[in-house]
């Protein structure tokens, strides 16, 4: 099973011991894991701000980085979203004058969006796991749903399902699916907004020892907004809290 990790972009900037966890993860589970050192940016935030011929560089780009892998896996549902998603969208527009070779990169990104997997949907779902040993043995743990994830992917009991497996306490969270405010370049032209959406996020958020995600950019703005209230619970990448699961030791360590 040879997998190749994109790490993302805020992986790589804020979460890069997330990213090195979700490589044990995937070789605790018998994968072969590759990084393809030409990988660069989904587009998404090209996509999302509207300047279509950056994210059709980077969305081709993309493609070709990874037309040899078997499995593509991201510690993101925002940026698979955009891969599964959205790239054969934005496919149609590569070529308005060649019609023909608009079609063979739609082919290709279709191609590449089935072999593309946010990380607990690729465990779950094409691994198969269910249990990651008992290393977080009954802390409790809120999660929340990324939109991306959630809405573009439909993962939703995968997660969940795994950090169960590994010994968590799931707590019930009234607002677990709704919007934390991020959105990407939401935050930064709507900051009042995106502001309000997370303090509703923290002012539900039910008495646990843990929060977690599969998404970046919602820890970052969780964690971000805690922080100016003077909350101490901790935020961590999911790929990091289930491979503590297996060790039963935390490998990260922080509000990230």
């Amino acid at each position: 099973m040879k997998v190749s990790l994109f790490v993302t972009c805020l992986g790589d900037q804020f979460f890069a011991d997330a990213c090195a966890d979700a490589v044990r993860l995937l070789r605790y589970v018998g994968a072969d894991v590759s990084f393809p050192l030409a990988q660069t940016c989904c587009g998404q935030p090209a996509y999302n701000s509207g300047h279509r011929d950056e994210a059709l560089r980077m969305m081709k780009h993309t493609v070709d980085v990874f037309q040899d892998s078997d499995y593509v896996v991201l510690p993101s549902g925002s940026c698979a979203g955009m891969m599964r998603t959205l790239y054969p969208e934005l496919a149609g527009f590569s070529s308005v004058d060649d019609p023909t070779a608009a079609e063979t990169m739609q082919n290709a990104t279709r191609e590449l969006a089935a072999r593309t997997f946010e990380l607990s949907q690729f465990l779950a779902t094409v691994v198969g796991v269910q249990h990651l040993g008992n290393g977080l043995d009954g802390q409790r743990v809120a999660y929340h749903h990324g939109c991306h994830a959630l809405r573009e992917l439909g993962v939703s009991s995968e997660p969940v399902a795994l950090l169960r497996g590994a010994g968590a306490r799931v707590m019930e969270w009234s607002a677990d699916q709704e919007c934390c405010g991020f959105g990407g370049t939401f935050s930064a032209k709507l900051p009042e907004v995106s502001a309000a959406m997370a303090d509703h996020k923290l002012d539900t958020l039910p008495e646990v020892d843990v929060v977690t995600s599969a998404d970046g950019g919602c820890l970052l703005q969780l964690s971000g907004r805690a922080l100016r209230r003077s909350s101490d619970v901790p935020f961590r990448h999911l790929a990091s809290l289930l491979w503590q699961g297996v060790t039963g030791t935390a490998q990260s360590e922080g509000r990230t």
